[in-house]
């Protein structure tokens, strides 16, 4: 599949774009029954609107998954570019373009070398994909650059227990062993607010929310859900 850009070489310079493909063939299958259950049965679904809420122009989705996020988007968006490097996950995104009520483009691609142009970007979007990418702070970096001055960036994401050592020990010890192997490279501790914090947004709000809200808190339980702006 061809990765769109303003510029023969993805906006980055050095010849053609590049990406890796990322193949968690079983889990991507596991993920994508799974986020179906979470958005209508543990309020996923819910925050997810909350999250595009008010969007316009032209956004890029970072990590796409199986394009639960599509039909979500507001009519005042012109495009989605959205990014996904898994193949399965892929093919289920451009399944769920088709049907979305806004243009969505889908292209392979990973956070660390984002194949579009600089500053092209009226909004970013990042849901759920913090937890697994390689390498945070290139991944924000990237958001960074592809927005335009002044853009917005819509984050949701599961990161560490704020306030609860007991648990947050936890996570940091199955980040160490089993988690990423049987989870797709997810991450249970990771710091996404001061993530987007170091990468030079502005956070300009934020809530904490439990996945799910009623019931017994599991390592991925905890999610921050807010905007930033780029500087």
């Amino acid at each position: 599949m061809p990765v769109p850009s303003n510029a023969p070489d993805g906006g980055r310079g050095g010849g053609p774009p590049r990406y890796s493909t990322v193949r968690h063939p079983l889990f991507a299958r596991f993920y994508a029954r799974l986020s179906r259950v979470s958005d209508t049965r543990a309020g996923v679904g819910e925050h997810r609107d909350e999250l595009l809420a008010g969007l316009s122009g032209r956004v890029l989705e970072l990590g796409a998954g199986n394009g639960l996020n599509f039909a979500r988007y507001p009519h005042t968006v012109s495009e989605v570019v959205a990014i996904e490097p898994e193949p399965h996950m892929r093919r289920l995104a451009a399944e769920e373009a088709v049907q979305a009520g806004v243009p969505v483009d889908v292209v392979p691609g990973t956070a660390e070398a984002l194949p579009v142009k600089s500053e092209s970007f009226d909004a970013a979007v990042c849901a759920l994909v913090l937890c697994s990418v390689g390498d945070v702070r290139r991944a924000l970096s990237e958001l960074h650059r592809v927005l335009r001055p002044g853009g917005e960036l819509r984050f949701y994401e599961h990161g560490v227990a704020e306030g609860r050592p007991v648990m947050s020990a936890v996570q940091r010890g199955l980040d160490r062993t089993v988690w990423p192997r049987l989870f797709g490279g997810c991450h249970t501790a990771r710091a996404p607010l001061s993530e987007i914090r170091g990468a030079g947004f502005e956070v300009s709000g934020f809530r904490r929310v439990l996945v799910p809200a009623r019931g017994p808190a599991l390592p991925y339980s905890f999610h921050v859900l807010g905007s930033a702006r780029r500087g």
